[in-house]
């Protein structure tokens, strides 16, 4: 387990490094004005929908019904058709009409900036059908346990965005902009071929390609596999896209705050998700392989053994990374970002907006690993209730919050949104079973190393302000 949790995460971290190398970069170059939220809404529709429609549903609703398949590989590339053809059809529409798109997503920019930002909507939203390709090319891998080729894949994104922003060095930010978008598209053909060589290495070609020679042939055999799949996949796509639907909200209601709200949340979101990726997600994507399999041959004591692992994991990394980076939130952000066209303001605001998020990374991470017991036991409905419910809390909090806290009043409405989401899945999971876990020296260990680590941080603070 520990070993393919390390495998993510360290392919996670190198991705994430170059993100933030990249995102340097874009700070320096457009700063954090309307160019550079132009380009965030532009690359962040096509995210929203990755994230929703393709990588966490698809993941865990396919692997199970994967398992239990008789015709697997008809019922993997009739999974596939599906699914790419309405992406397709998708981004073909964003593409006939992105001023509907802009829209949808900045409703609180004017007609000018929404008539800019069109050619990036377009251009950025390709990369949506070909990330799930990407996705369903994991999910094969993931099936057999090999995690390194999508851990590390992500960093080829980051990779051509920068030599983008190198190219781009002497032009307009108008010009950077499309460099940036080309870039993100560039990165996900890059991605898309190295999957495709890893599923060849690994000797699953026929496996995953085989079944479209007779799909035609044999679909009628698939047909209540592929209903209960799709019967399950609405429920879990809804449940995985709480986190997304309010960063979309943020950025729909950062469009009608000050210029450089919607930069703000994007700055301090990237080095909120640092930690809750490298820990939280890559614990997530290696445990759900094993969860479901030992779910699925009735041996939950063997699933609650590896659950226990890895909450003991998680909450001694995710509260160590919480009390980090809110005590350290100015000097991360002056690290990353405060050069160039980004100022000591825009260090200010973007401070006390990743405060506010870091507060909620504990719940958020933790929540991941018990979702994974409601998932393998294909209770898809029962989550998608969970964030029905957190999400309501979040609108009600960002419409309280947003006007005397402005963007940070958005960043804590989705922190109090993943308390919510937090407490109910730990009701869904059992709250016996929950106290079964926690009640243990390590529940001491972790209180006591918080202080400690609390005190020498902020000892650590004040020596840096002398």
């Amino acid at each position: 387990m520990f070993k393919a949790i390390f495998t993510n995460s360290f392919g996670i971290l190198v991705s994430r490094i170059l993100g933030f190398l990249r995102d340097m970069l874009t700070a320096s170059a457009l700063g954090a004005n309307i160019y550079s939220d132009i380009f965030f809404i532009a690359f962040k529709l096509p995210n929203l929908f990755r994230r929703i429609f393709a990588e966490g549903a698809f993941t865990q609703v396919f692997i199970p019904a994967f398992a239990h398949s008789k015709h697997k590989s008809v019922f993997s590339a009739n999974i596939f058709m599906l699914f790419f053809s309405i992406i397709l059809i998708m981004t073909l529409l964003v593409n006939i009409l992105p001023d509907l798109a802009t829209q949808a997503i900045a409703v609180g920019f004017d007609e000018k900036t929404i008539a800019m930002a069109e050619p990036y909507v377009a251009i950025n939203f390709w990369y949506l059908p070909l990330i799930f390709a990407v996705t369903f090319l994991s999910t094969m891998l993931q099936y057999k346990r090999h995690f390194a080729t999508t851990a590390f894949s992500t960093a080829l994104l980051n990779i051509s965005l920068i030599l983008a922003l190198y190219l781009s060095e002497d032009k307009s930010q108008n010009e950077v902009v499309y460099y940036l978008s080309f870039g993100v598209v560039i990165g996900g053909v890059l991605q898309l071929i190295v999957h495709m060589i890893a599923i060849y290495q690994m000797g699953l070609y026929k496996l995953t390609c085989g079944g479209f020679r007779y799909l035609k042939l044999k679909s009628i055999l698939i047909k209540n596999e592929t209903k209960k799949f799709k019967k399950q996949f609405f429920p879990a796509m809804w449940g995985n896209s709480t986190a997304q639907v309010s960063a979309f909200l943020d950025t729909f209601l950062a469009s009608f705050l000050a210029t450089g709200s919607i930069s703000y949340l994007y700055y301090a979101n990237r080095i909120f998700q640092l930690p809750l990726a490298i820990f939280a997600i890559a614990t997530s994507i290696a445990l759900f392989p094993s969860i479901a399999r030992y779910i699925k041959n009735n041996d939950e004591a063997k699933a609650r053994l590896f659950m226990e692992k890895a909450f003991w994991f998680l909450a001694f990394l995710l509260s160590a990374s919480t009390i980090g980076g809110y005590i350290l939130s100015h000097e991360i952000i002056w690290l990353l970002f405060e050069r160039g066209s980004f100022s000591a303001k825009d260090t200010l605001e973007s401070t006390s907006v990743l405060q506010m998020y870091m507060i909620g990374l504990l719940p958020f991470g933790l929540q991941k690993l018990f979702l994974l017991w409601l998932y393998a036991n294909e209770q898809q409905l029962r989550a998608a209730n969970i964030a029905t419910f957190s999400l309501t809390f979040y609108v009600l909090s960002a419409l309280a919050l947003i006007s005397p806290m402005g963007a940070s009043g958005l960043a804590l409405a989705g922190t109090i949104s993943g308390f919510v989401g937090f407490t109910l899945t730990v009701k869904a999971f059992g709250v016996k079973n929950f106290f079964d876990i926690l009640l243990c020296k390590k529940a001491l260990y972790l209180l006591g190393g918080s202080i400690l680590l609390t005190i020498l941080l902020l000892i650590f603070k004040d020596f840096m302000q002398i």
